[in-house]
């Protein structure tokens, strides 16, 4: 991503750990924010609803930031499907929520993965 010294930037609007990503990596990534906000990509036209609800109409970075997600349809949505990455996402957005940005991504910077074990500290 453009600049990876803002800690955001690695964390998709889900909660997602995008670091670990291939595509991403490879510099070839269509993912939550790339694009959207110079006006390359049409946010209009993306499925992901995460996205849509908190990048274009909250104008936040990720869910983590909003100050309704207690009570957003499209958040209890997307976090309630049958799925173990599902709740792990939504753990990442109150880890982050508890304990900021920069210190979840020194933590998961050893994952595999979009998400993995959380250290409270």
């Amino acid at each position: 991503m453009a600049n990876e010294e803002d800690p955001r930037l690695l964390v998709g609007c889900c909660g997602a750990y995008c670091k670990t990503c291939k595509v991403l990596n490879e510099g070839a990534c269509q993912g939550c924010k790339l694009g959207y906000g110079n006006g390359e990509r049409d946010i209009g036209k993306s499925k992901c609803k995460i996205k849509v609800c908190c990048f274009r109409d909250m104008k936040l970075m990720t869910c983590a930031d909003c100050p309704k997600l207690d009570t957003c349809a499209t958040a209890n949505e997307f976090y309630g499907k049958n799925g173990y990455k599902y709740k792990k996402y939504r753990q990442a957005i109150d880890f982050i929520r508890r304990n900021g940005y920069a210190r979840f991504v020194d933590m998961a910077v050893g994952w595999t993965g979009a998400y993995g074990k959380y250290e409270e500290k």
